[in-house]
């Protein structure tokens, strides 16, 4: 969302700026830095240790500044932002409890190979160690969930540390960089360049030798599978290639959702503990599985030893740390994925395994559609009426699983959620970030009653910058859902600090009171022409669906199981039916 001359930042009227910057700064070099870098948009929070920052930011219409409501707001934003562009989200806040306040987001982009920019503000140098007001060891707490980060001590290297913290982040395997900047080093006089930005290294390419090992095992294969992760949406264009040049079916992770059209029918879903029957089947039968862009987490993998026990495994993968990490690896390929894929596409056989195809049909076909009423009923509804081009983002829960399950992705940086950290409050401001960095595309959030609330004071961004692309689904079940089902299955029921429905706010009202448009369903009945009047309204809106207390997501991998011992359905449910059935005249038996 670009401003127009004359536009009011902040209440102040942008003409009326004196753009003679005069005398440079270590805050001015700063904001003139990040200017060189093309960063337009900043998501932040002011305050104290950080306010000469913010004294220069009137310098630099140029940049965009997002005044959040708070600062995992502001960093879950900048995540968005990241998530579905690919490029660097950046974030500020200040000492104290404002950096810290960012250290759940830093946590969350670490995990999921975010390219992102933290700066705070700290205590002048000398009082640093004393315990001064609002000071805190930003770079101590983060040094374990950040790629790297500083303290700029001397006002001649802070632009110099911002362009080597941008290329960081952007460089290789992404993540966040945090950069730390005492009071005193923002206020002093800067005399040097504004450096310009660096060059993008190369991406390593795989050896002949990793390729050619890779391809004689594909050629052998009679149970091959594709397997793309988070690392893999950049080079969708050649998975995709790949995967039809070998005839090989595809699974995406919860991160790699969008790397292969949905649409094709070799994809077969997402694996792992809320995984496709056909996915996590594929995976425990196959004899070759070739992993692109993937960490093979715990949530993917289910019990180590009985991952893909019969299957040889090759790994494309930029960070050598994951090669062999978890899974044991037969044929390492270290380097770019595009190139990888390339490669392998041009050695291609194209495979004759009928015996494993009418398998995978078999498996494609135990998937079901939700009939009844519930939360993945409400869920699938949603998610049907997205185009290609919408962003889809989630919060942390049954809710999540369901959308990834359910939705339907053809390109990837479509699907933004938390994976790697499961962060709770993550889904509506990265949907704020995403809507602004594409103000011409949808920027639809699917959060829970609990998650929402986390997060919710972010509706007065919404208003205060006028967003209309946002578009809020709070599926209201009245409980925190996921902890509640594993209560329900492996806590004998004893639902123990999960019931949220004698303290949610009317969300409608939540809505009006920060002037958004809101539309509310509560059976099956009423939820089209909720969505209808949600999507249609020409301001950011949102819709809650109210859905019975209980509902389970499955198939579901329990902890500790491995793939092949998953449950595909809901045990309940079945023995729901089942009863049902035998209590039912015979017309209704052949009915049901």
């Amino acid at each position: 969302m670009g401003r127009a001359d004359g536009q009011e930042l902040g209440g102040q009227d942008l003409n009326s700026v004196d753009l003679n910057r005069g005398e440079m700064t270590g805050a001015k070099a700063l904001w003139a830095t990040l200017a060189n870098h093309g960063i337009s948009t900043v998501f932040g929070y002011p305050g104290g240790a950080i306010m000469p920052v913010y004294d220069a930011l009137t310098y630099y219409p140029e940049v965009r500044h997002v005044l959040a409501r708070h600062e995992q707001g502001a960093i879950h934003a900048a995540e968005g932002w990241a998530k579905a562009t690919g490029e660097i989200g950046v974030c500020m806040a200040t000492s104290g409890p404002g950096a810290t306040n960012l250290v759940t987001g830093l946590a969350d982009a670490m995990m999921d190979s975010v390219p992102l920019l933290a700066i705070t503000g700290n205590v002048a140098r000398h009082l640093m160690g004393t315990d001064a007001f609002q000071e805190a060891d930003i770079t101590g707490i983060t040094l374990p969930v950040t790629k790297h980060n500083y303290v700029v001590r001397d006002v001649e290297e802070l632009p110099r540390i911002i362009a080597e913290a941008i290329r960081i982040a952007r460089t290789g395997r992404p993540g966040p960089v945090l950069v730390d900047i005492p009071k005193d080093v923002q206020m002093a006089a800067y005399a040097g360049e504004i450096p310009t930005p660096h060059a993008r290294p190369e991406i390593p390419a795989p050896t002949d030798e990793s390729i050619g090992r890779a391809l004689e095992l594909l050629r052998t294969a009679k149970k091959p599978v594709i397997m793309a992760g988070g690392g893999s949406l950049d080079a969708s264009a050649e998975i995709t290639a790949l995967a039809r040049a070998w005839d090989i079916p595809v699974i995406t992770t919860l991160m790699g959702l969008g790397a292969f059209p949905a649409s094709d029918p070799l994809w077969l879903g997402m694996p792992g503990m809320h995984g496709s029957v056909a996915a996590n089947r594929a995976i425990s039968e196959a004899d070759v599985l070739l992993g692109i862009g993937l960490r093979f987490d715990d949530r993917v993998t289910g019990r180590v030893n009985g991952f893909a026990p019969n299957a040889a495994i090759i790994h494309i993968e930029l960070d050598a740390a994951e090669i062999g990490k978890i899974i044991r690896t037969h044929v390492p390929v270290r380097g770019d994925a595009k190139v990888a894929a390339a490669r392998l596409t041009e050695g291609a056989v194209k495979g004759v395994w009928p015996e494993w195809t009418a398998q995978i049909t078999e498996w494609k076909g135990r998937n079901e559609t939700p009939e009844h009423w519930g939360a993945g009923y409400a869920v699938k509804a949603v998610v049907d009426r997205l185009t290609p081009d919408d962003i889809l983002s989630s919060d942390v829960g049954q809710h999540q699983m369901l959308a990834a399950q359910l939705a339907r992705f053809e390109r990837p940086r479509r699907w933004l959620n938390s994976g790697g950290l499961g962060t709770m409050g993550f889904g509506f401001p990265a949907a704020i970030g995403a809507g602004m960095a594409e103000p011409g595309v949808r920027s639809v959030v699917i959060a829970g009653d609990g998650g929402f609330q986390m997060t919710a004071q972010e509706l007065a961004t919404l208003k205060m910058y006028d967003i209309r692309n946002v578009k809020i689904c709070i599926i209201n079940n009245s409980y925190l859902g996921m902890v509640r089902q594993w209560q329900e299955m492996f806590h004998g029921k004893r639902y123990s600090e999960v019931w949220l429905g004698d303290s949610n706010p009317d969300f409608l009202k939540l809505a009006d009171a920060y002037d958004v448009p809101g539309y509310r369903a509560s059976s099956a009945e009423e939820l089209p022409a909720a969505i209808d009047a949600w999507l249609a309204d020409p301001k950011s809106a949102l819709l809650e669906v109210v859905v019975p207390h209980e509902h389970g997501v499955f198939p579901m991998v329990p902890a500790g199981a491995a793939l092949y011992e998953m449950i595909e359905s809901d045990p309940g449910r079945a023995v729901e039916l089942k009863a049902q059935l035998a209590d039912a005249p015979m017309n209704e038996v052949n009915d049901a």
